[in-house]
């Protein structure tokens, strides 16, 4: 089965090298370039998104917002936090916001992998677990 997994990070070679290391999975990679992007790429998409990847620091609609966001309108897409500032206090917040990690970049390839492997599998309709839906 085909995962769609949305990037959302304001550094494109971040987006490429996130692309690189899923590359050979099966994942179809969305790419956004800040939180505004992703929002009107998943009100817009067709696709059912199975997981994004979001940055913290970017212009426009930053990736508290943004998370914030896709929490509140898409409750049943997992959402990994990828950051280059790690942050103990703002990390603690996106995991009580329900965030499935919190991850800081550079990310090691088989960490990633498994991170995006894990929330894709936690995707659910309507809050509803699939295996229910």
């Amino acid at each position: 089965m085909l995962h769609h997994i949305l990037v959302v990070d304001d550094d494109k070679e971040v987006r490429e090298g996130i692309l690189l290391q899923l590359g050979d999975t099966r994942y179809t990679i969305l790419e956004a370039e800040d939180g505004e992007m992703a929002i009107e790429c998943l009100n817009n998409h067709a696709l059912t998104v199975d997981a994004i990847i979001c940055d913290v620091r970017m212009p426009k609609i930053n990736g508290v917002e943004a998370v914030a966001y896709f929490r509140r309108e898409f409750p049943g897409t997992p959402v990994i936090v990828l950051t280059g500032f790690p942050d103990v206090d703002l990390a603690v917040e996106f995991m009580k916001a329900g965030v499935v990690d919190f991850l800081v970049k550079p990310v090691e390839k088989a960490k990633l992998i498994e991170t995006v492997e894990r929330a894709a599998s936690q995707r659910t309709l309507f809050g509803v677990p699939e295996k229910l839906a």
